[in-house]
């Protein structure tokens, strides 16, 4: 694929722009936007990727893609059979804390169907998601973690999952920011 953050939104268009899914649409484009502003806290190479997997991160949210109920299981699994790079796919699967909600919802077992990738580009993907709202709006990490618990009853698996992976979430959103940072010195 030529231009994969090209390819991916288009992909996200056709599953996500939807009357059922308008805020969903919205928070799935503005994660993109932040994401190309944190590409910078990146390796040049794995730039294209990483917007890629901004615009594809909530696709398993379509009703037409749910299977196993975790929307970055079922993302994941569409964007395999789709065509698209595993490492795309990898990191779609397990974004923002997926696998602590993995262990909440018993799916760990689905969710390492795919590889871990951990560094600049997960970390990259968890910040843009992680700070922008679900209209779109850009917002800190811990306005987005409140938001989130608020809007998942306390007996939700995301709820319960949020509030363990706090921390290591937190830290994945300061590492960009600080690759980010660097990056703009440099």
């Amino acid at each position: 694929m030529e231009d994969l953050a090209a390819d991916a939104a288009a992909l996200a268009r056709q599953h996500l722009d939807n009357a059922d899914l308008a805020d969903r649409w919205l928070h799935v484009q503005a994660v993109a936007r932040r994401a190309e502003v944190l590409a910078p806290a990146v390796a040049l190479a794995d730039q294209d990727l990483l917007i890629a997997a901004a615009w594809l991160h909530d696709l398993g949210y379509a009703s037409a893609l749910v299977d196993t109920g975790m929307h970055s299981i079922d993302g994941a699994r569409y964007i395999v059979r789709s065509g698209y790079p595993l490492r795309l796919a990898a990191l779609v699967a397990h974004h923002s804390g997926a696998r602590f909600e993995a262990v909440e919802r018993g799916l760990l077992h689905e969710l390492d169907e795919f590889p871990v990738e951990p560094g600049a580009v997960s970390d990259a993907l968890a910040a843009a998601d992680l700070t922008t709202g679900p209209q779109g709006r850009w917002m800190t990490f811990e306005e987005r973690l409140a938001e989130i618990l608020e809007r998942y009853p306390v007996t939700s698996p995301v709820h319960r999952a949020m509030r363990i992976a706090r921390p290591v979430l937190a830290a994945q959103v300061q590492r960009t920011m600080n690759r980010l940072s660097q990056a703009n010195r440099g």
